[in-house]
């Protein structure tokens, strides 16, 4: 036989890298990371254990035929040692890690507003602690947020993302020394479409904010009652919606709840033209927006009335939810 045999001198030896998700988004994004070339030929997606919607969007993947050299690996509770593509910067783990392996380069794959988030403390320099909006941290967490802040500073850095971002904002990041590497979602775009979409011409992506206080469930659940009072609705609740909530919207008349698990993107590529999907402000609009335009399906955000809103959303964050969703 020709050639140097497996493991023998002049054999160069590829390390598979790793992709640590924690939501649907991000398992697909880090299939679309693989599939741009950025985490190298070979890339396993290691899913967190436990969460039922990694299970459905795992399923979903699988079922559609992976990019060559990418594997959807079984579940774990602890991440891998070294991990060179992670989704949520945030995670005092994911920041623990970085500081303690040594990562070189890494790879952060969309996370939906967090995303934004993230690039605009970047942009904001290494001084800037790696905190969740609206957290209250203690002092040590504080001091790991700084820490994983200054560790970027010191990495090679690039953030995989299909969301708009203002040019001023890419302009900072961009000084910053992170590399923007913006997507479309082309490996899904080229997968055939999915099964047949919902036979309501109106579809409702839930939303997260009633749980997290910020809208007032009472005003939601009107709006989706009046809204179905109209026309048959298919609502595909938020990974992170209340289930009571989604219990008190399956009683609702006109109102057909599909319980999909997967994120939308791989969910209703099925739709076609005549059909529309409405949602409160959310970075679903800009990727469905990619998908489903094509299609002929209008992606409408739905703007929310001042009384909708609790006193725990701060005009900023209005302002920051309404920019990321126009």
């Amino acid at each position: 036989m020709n050639g140097p045999s497996p493991g023998g001198e002049g054999e160069r030896v590829v390390e598979q890298a790793s992709a640590w998700v924690e939501s649907p988004l991000q398992m697909l994004c880090a299939v679309e990371a693989h599939h741009a070339g950025l985490l190298g030929p070979t890339t396993a997606v290691v899913p967190r254990a436990g969460l039922r919607p990694l299970k459905a969007t795992r399923r979903e993947l699988r079922r559609l035929g992976l990019p060559e050299g990418l594997e959807l690996a079984e579940p774990r509770e602890q991440m891998p040692r070294r991990v060179q593509a992670v989704g949520d910067a945030f995670s005092g783990k994911v920041q623990l890690r970085w500081l303690i392996s040594n990562p070189g380069r890494i790879v952060i794959v969309d996370d939906g507003l967090a995303t934004i988030r993230l690039l605009e403390l970047l942009a904001a320099g290494p001084r800037r602690p790696l905190l969740r909006a609206r957290a209250q941290p203690t002092k040590l967490r504080a001091v790991l947020g700084l820490a994983a802040a200054l560790r970027l500073r010191l990495s090679k850095v690039s953030v995989f993302t299909a969301l708009d971002v203002d040019k001023d904002l890419e302009d900072g990041v961009r000084r910053a020394g992170v590399d923007l590497v913006r997507h479309d979602f082309a490996w899904l775009r080229a997968q055939p479409p999915s099964a047949e979409g919902p036979a309501e011409r109106t579809v409702v992506l839930g939303t997260s904010l009633v749980r997290n206080g910020l809208v007032h469930r009472d005003r939601y659940l009107r709006w989706l009652t009046d809204l179905a009072s109209q026309e048959p609705v298919a609502y595909y609740p938020h990974r992170r919606e209340d289930p009571v909530d989604v219990a008190l919207i399956r009683e609702r008349p006109g109102i057909t709840v599909h319980d999909a698990g997967a994120p939308a993107e791989l969910t209703l590529r099925g739709l076609d033209s005549g059909q529309r999907v409405l949602s409160l402000p959310s970075t679903a609009i800009t990727s469905l927006r990619v998908l489903l335009s094509p299609r002929g399906v209008a992606v409408e955000p739905v703007d929310v009335p001042e009384d909708w809103w609790t006193s725990r959303a701060a005009p900023a964050l209005r302002s920051h939810l309404t920019g990321v969703s126009g």
